[in-house]
Order: structure tokens, then C-alpha cells, then sequence
């Protein structure tokens, strides 16, 4: 595995490419459209209107998104060179908001193939702020229209997920594509390559668990942080309420590829992080609460850290400490965004 670290594609990300309005805005706001402060949810209807009153009534700043495109973006901002380690899936609109997306993808040197259609607009999320906390409604439009058979499954994209040792995929795209995530997940179980997967939002883990199930056996990385893992856990009658507990218990669900164990990765906010090797605790770096701007993209982050030294073959230990360092920035500058060059050694 020692060539990894030179070599392009080797990290592979599918997901709901979407662009991020930010927005600090007031609890009136959260309330009039029956928000939770810190809560991820699909738009519905009534919330149509919230898109365009945001725009108008607070100041937005606009950022590439979607939760697998963040991470696989941070990972490569991580690595710096060569460019392209990283590539990405995802289904875009032939719009203002799909170009911008492709244009921040380059920048971000991120080898992103777009399924382009012109029945639906590019995908948004409104990133909804109060104080250090951040309601996400998601637009899908777009990213909900990828289609297996008319991108995934093409020769030339199929090669690029062939080049690929590491995947990941959070778990929102399974409201998507199910069997494009299962094809790459057999893909890689079949061929001992690493697959990951986020549990990414409650609502995931409550109402699209059967789907969740059948990808489960194929995942060697579960990622998650503890409001997600409570779901879980609850979702799957497992009798306790410890996240050390629920995480050995994810560890030990039926895995197809018995030549890698499972660890799991559970992310706590300011509290230390789980993850199960033995079952470990690692704390996070230490911040100021001046210092935090938006903790938007935190969760992404820290896959993003995590994934940018797997790939290179480091340690567990070291894919934590990278993770929690990622994380550490993101809160510090508005969106999912980063300085130049990351400082982690």
C-alpha cells in the first residue's frame, strides 16, 4: 500500500453535491419553519418559502457542500499533493449554482465527475445559525436525481471507482441511491479495499434504516457522532445508552469481509472522540469559544482529516489525531472552508 500516498483516485466519495447558504439568523426564523438548533432534515414543503426568505431578509454567504463532497475535499486539501487523489460522485443541475459547484471543486483540485441533468435545479442546503449551533435543511432537487445506470455504471466512471483503495459514502445518500451504494460497496468488500460510511443525520438511522442494514455488513469505517449513535442504538433495540457500549455493539453486527474488522468512530463535539480498536477515548484539541466561528462541516471535517491519512496507510491513531486537527479549523472560518495550506504534523 505504500504507493497510495502518490497516487490519484485513490480516495472515492459519492453524495448529494449541494451548495451551502449560510446564514446567521434569529430563533424567530427557526421557529416560523419549526427548526431544531442543531438538527439535519430533508426540506419539506413548508419549507419552499425558507429558501428565498433567507436570501432576503439575512446575509448569506454561499459555499460548495454536501457532506461526502466536503470530506473527500478537506481529505485532499490535507494531502496538498499530488492533485486528484480525491474523486466524487454526485448528480448537479445545468445551472448558475452547478457551475459554481464545479468551479470550487477545481479549486479545491478534487477530481469531481457530475452526473449533469436538466430536469431539476442543483441541490441546496440552508445552513440556518444561532449562536455556535447550525440547523441544516437540505433541497435535494438534483442531487436526489443520480441514477446508477446512467453515470455509476458507465466504463470510463466505473475505472475511476476501480483505481480507488479507500471509499466513502455518508449515510444521507441512501435516501438517494441505495444500489449505487451497494455496488461500490461490494466492490470494495470483494477486493479487501476500505469502505466507509456515516451515519450522518437521526432521521438516517430512524427512517431509512432497512436500507442502512444492507449496507452495513459491507462497512469497515462507521462513522458517527453521539446523537446519531443514540438513534442507532435505539433503533436497533441494543439495552444501553453508553456510547462506548453502542459502538462495540456496531462493531460486532455481521460484516461480510471477515479480513478486516470494523472499527467504529464516534465524534462527541467538545467531548473526546470513540473509537473502537480496543475502545478508546481520544480528546479533542483544545479551543477558545471566541474562537469558534461555525461549526458547519465540523462532522465532515473530521471524516475529511481521518480519510486524507488512511489513505496514506497511516495509523488509526493518527487518522484521529488528523481529524480532530481538520475539525479544529473548519470551526474557526464560516462554511466548510479552510485556509491555504493545513499546519498538521
Amino acid at each position: 500500500l505504500s504507493t497510495i500516498d502518490q497516487s490519484q483516485n485513490a480516495l472515492f466519495g459519492m453524495g448529494n453535491p449541494l451548495l451551502d447558504i449560510c446564514a446567521v439568523v434569529d430563533k424567530d426564523f427557526l421557529d416560523k419553519y419549526g427548526l431544531k438548533t442543531n438538527d439535519q432534515i430533508l426540506a419539506e414543503e413548508k419549507h419552499k418559502e425558507m429558501f428565498e426568505e433567507i436570501v432576503k431578509k439575512f446575509k448569506v454567504e454561499y459555499h460548495a457542500g454536501g457532506a461526502t463532497q466536503n470530506s473527500v475535499k478537506v481529505a485532499q486539501w490535507m494531502i496538498q499533493e499530488p492533485h486528484k487523489v480525491a474523486t466524487f460522485f454526485g448528480c448537479i443541475g445545468k445551472d448558475k449554482f452547478g457551475k459554481i459547484l464545479k468551479e470550487k471543486a477545481e479549486e479545491a483540485h478534487v477530481e469531481a465527475h457530475y452526473y449533469e441533468q436538466s430536469e431539476e435545479p442543483t441541490g441546496t442546503c440552508a445552513a440556518c445559525i444561532t449562536g455556535d449551533n447550525r440547523s441544516l435543511v437540505a433541497n435535494l432537487a438534483a442531487a436526489n436525481c443520480y441514477k446508477k445506470e446512467k453515470h455509476l455504471d458507465l466504463e470510463e466512471n466505473w475505472k475511476l471507482v476501480e483505481k480507488a483503495q479507500v471509499y466513502y459514502i455518508a449515510g444521507f445518500f441512501l435516501t438517494v441511491s441505495l444500489e449505487s451504494i451497494l455496488k461500490v460497496a461490494k466492490h470494495a468488500s470483494e477486493n479487501n479495499k476500505i469502505f466507509c460510511l456515516n451515519l450522518s443525520a437521526p432521521f438516517i438511522c430512524e427512517f431509512f434504516k432497512e436500507a442502512l442494514m444492507k449496507v452495513m455488513p459491507y462497512v469497515d469505517i462507521l462513522f458517527g457522532n453521539e446523537t446519531e449513535a443514540a438513534t442507532f442504538a435505539q433503533e436497533r433495540g441494543f439495552e444501553t445508552e453508553d456510547i462506548e457500549e453502542i459502538a462495540k455493539k456496531a462493531q460486532s453486527l455481521p460484516k461480510e469481509n471477515k479480513k478486516r474488522q470494523r472499527i467504529v468512530v464516534f465524534t462527541q463535539g467538545k467531548e473526546g472522540t470513540v473509537m473502537t480498536k480496543g475502545v478508546e477515548t481520544f480528546p479533542v484539541l483544545k479551543i477558545d469559544q471566541s474562537e469558534i466561528v461555525d461549526t458547519t462541516g465540523a462532522g465532515d471535517a473530521f471524516v475529511g482529516g481521518f480519510l486524507s491519512q488512511l489513505v496514506q496507510d497511516k495509523t488509526f491513531e493518527q487518522c484521529i489525531r488528523a481529524g480532530h486537527y481538520a475539525a479544529n479549523v473548519i470551526i474557526r472560518h464560516a462554511g466548510c472552508t479552510f485556509p491555504e495550506k493545513p499546519d498538521f504534523h
